[in-house]
């Protein structure tokens, strides 16, 4: 399918002129001589010139240190064995939270019950430093891991910033997770701190957390003390509490003094988990460093965030997108949180929370989108979204139905960003850019610093041909390895066995000559019917389109010696697949890719298997229809989805 011709936005040049990527080219032009007239050009010089391109993002950002770096970059042709900003000294925390005025507001909460609470900064800093204190009276002292089993409330945020503020490993999972699906994470990590919630809400239904909390503490030995955020229960009693534990209001002393910790720029700081959906979750330890200066990159010169920016995303506490929706705190913005379900029971929740919150950068993901156009939500003419500058979005390729949705019933005047990246780099491949166009499916540029690249099967750099997304320098977010892979022997495999030392990703995608990206699906979910590998979401962005189905999974099923395609799509209530909507299927998907891209068989399914953090599971889908058990169930947040897919007569022929 060609490229669409014409952008579907452009900025204006006076918007593309006041932006901090305009501000910043200016800084390196002017500091280095870079030869940077656009952005193709600045680009090249960041990737050309690595050492001087981070340094300036790290002046041009304001990164506060107690100490400078020696080197700004040492062994910077080896992956993953290059060190950045080496004999630097600094502390995560401290640049979120020592940004903007006492009374500027840092944080707005919301929920679906209607609840809202603001945080000053001065406030925040005071219960940071309160909480922190809690914790050194526990003992807790730099590299100890610190766990949270948390919705997305304020409570999070500090208990965070406490122990980064300290020198602790921050990590956290949203309180929908089960018993087992924790364990799996904390119990590799073996944190001596569990701060957690009594429960929550979520799409009018309330969930008792408790139970979990005392398994999970029978589970986990290291756990010393248990820091209870009574969420559900304001005025609950301590004798209704089965296990030990301390209300999250009486941690620490009260105007305890707010310190930081000075600590090398790859400190450990966060660890994140992968899917698990190929085995036990991998934990990803990602450096203070490395992640602060990503997120600085990303949030300032790619989103365009600044003081006076109010920036929302939503996310669980499970997912690497509330890391990035707090780091918004470093750039001077207020953070909007949000707990609860983003269309039940009222569809337009998140939309009335941008409208009346003056939301300016608003993150989500392609099935919110999506669902919102099914749904036939008009937010433009239902709310006052005149304060909304740029929409973000990402979990998964954004169709060109959605870009056409958010343009003509969200806002006709967004930068829309569709992102890529994730929880392995704590940033991005590909970024928004404020002073580009935005075409239809496509995701803007190339984030700066990062020399990204699509490879064929042999190594070769291709443009405008389908291949592997892999990155071919070192950048500073690499991780700092694997929880308790103490040789890099899984870190290594993971991620640079396919190419020597080259970063790669597991995306299908394609670089265009213009210098977007289009990112196709996961490569090992791909599709090779006669040997023609296809990636899936090809088949998915059309089928948003078709307003029957709901969402699909496409696999390769085995058969008669080759590979054919098979679909499963689950429809909308009422909706029943019958031959005249199978042939719509095949219509729309024949005539925006190729005949090839037809499936031989279309399923209705009544669910579809997706991990806690609500992505769909193709493998999984696949595993079961050939007969193998998939690995590590209890990460799917429906496993009893899987049940439909096997043994189905109509695939024996």
């Amino acid at each position: 399918m060609e490229p669409p011709a014409q952008p579907i936005w452009t900025p204006s040049e006076e918007r593309a002129a006041r932006s901090a990527l305009a501000r910043f080219s200016h800084f390196v032009q002017e500091r280095y001589k870079a030869p940077v007239l656009d952005y193709p050009s600045l680009h090249r010089w960041s990737v050309e010139f690595p050492e001087n391109f981070w340094t300036a993002v790290w002046d041009f950002c304001e990164v506060r240190c107690s100490q400078g770096p020696e080197q700004v970059l040492e062994d910077g042709t080896r992956f993953p064995d290059a060190k950045w900003f080496v004999g630097s000294l600094l502390n995560y925390a401290e640049n979120l939270i020592l940004r903007g005025e006492d009374d500027a507001i840092a944080i707005i909460f919301r929920n679906e019950r209607g609840e809202r609470r603001e945080l000053t900064r001065r406030q925040l800093r005071s219960e940071v430093a309160r909480v922190a204190d809690g914790l050194k009276q526990a003992g807790v002292k730099a590299d100890d891991r610190i766990a949270g089993y948390l919705p997305n409330i304020p409570e999070t945020v500090i208990a965070m910033l406490a122990a980064a503020s300290i020198g602790a490993i921050w990590s956290s999972c949203s309180p929908d997770f089960g018993t087992s699906a924790v364990v799996d994470r904390f119990g590799q990590i073996k944190p001596r701190v569990l701060f957690a919630v009594d429960g929550y809400h979520y799409a009018g239904k309330t969930t008792d957390c408790l139970p979990v909390i005392e398994a999970v503490c029978e589970q986990i030995s290291s756990i010393e003390h248990v820091v209870l955020v009574p969420y559900l229960n304001p005025d609950m009693d301590a004798d209704q509490v089965a296990f030990e534990h301390v209300r999250f209001n009486e941690f620490g002393t009260a105007d305890a003094p707010l310190s930081f910790a000075q600590l090398p720029f790859e400190q450990p700081a966060f660890i994140l988990y992968s899917s698990g959906t190929t085995g036990a979750p991998k934990c990803i330890v990602h450096s203070a460093g490395g992640s602060l200066i990503q997120q600085l990159k990303e949030n300032v010169l790619h989103a365009d965030m600044g003081p006076g920016d109010r920036f929302f995303y939503f996310t669980t506490c499970g997912w690497v997108m509330w890391n990035v929706l707090v780091s918004g705190l470093a750039t001077g913005a207020t953070i909007v949180l949000f707990d609860g379900a983003p269309l039940q029971p009222d569809p337009h929740v998140l939309w009335r929370l941008a409208a009346e919150e003056r939301v300016t950068i608003f993150g989500t993901g392609p099935r919110f989108l999506a669902t919102c156009e099914k749904l036939a939500i008009r937010p433009r003419q239902m709310f006052d979204l005149t304060a909304l500058r740029t929409v973000l979005s990402t979990g998964a390729p954004l169709s060109p139905a959605s870009f056409r949705y958010v343009y003509r019933d969200v806002h006709p005047d967004v930068q829309l960003s569709s992102i890529s990246g994730g929880t392995d780099i704590m940033g991005c491949f590909g970024s928004g850019c404020p002073t580009l166009p935005v075409y239809e499916g496509e995701i803007q540029a190339l984030s700066l610093g990062m020399k990204v690249e699509v490879f064929d099967d042999a190594g070769t750099s291709m443009v405008g041909q389908q291949g592997e997304l892999v990155c071919t320098q070192p950048f500073p977010s690499v991780p700092v390895g694997f929880w308790g892979d103490v040789q890099e022997d899984l870190l290594v495999s993971t991620y640079f066995s396919r190419y020597p030392n080259v970063w790669w990703h597991g995306d299908l995608a394609t670089l265009t000559s213009r210098g977007s990206l289009i990112v196709h699906g996961r490569s090992d979910a791909a599709l090779n019917p006669s040997g023609v590998r296809i990636g899936t979401a090809e088949l998915y962005r059309h089928l948003e389109t078709v307003e029957e189905v709901v969402e699909s999974v496409a696999i390769g099923q085995e058969y008669d010696g080759d590979v054919r395609t098979v679909l499963f799509v689950r429809l909308r209530d009422g909706v029943t697949l019958d031959e005249p909507l199978r042939e719509k299927i095949r219509r729309v998907i024949r005539e925006n890719t190729s005949p090839r891209h037809v499936p031989a068989k279309i399923i209705q399914a009544p669910d579809l298997p997706r991990t806690l953090n609500g992505k769909l599971v193709e493998l999984a889908v696949r595993d079961v229809v050939h007969g193998r058990t998939p690995k590590n169930v209890v990460a799917l947040a429906n496993p009893e989805a899987l049940a439909f897919f096997r043994d189905l007569p109509e695939l024996k022929s």
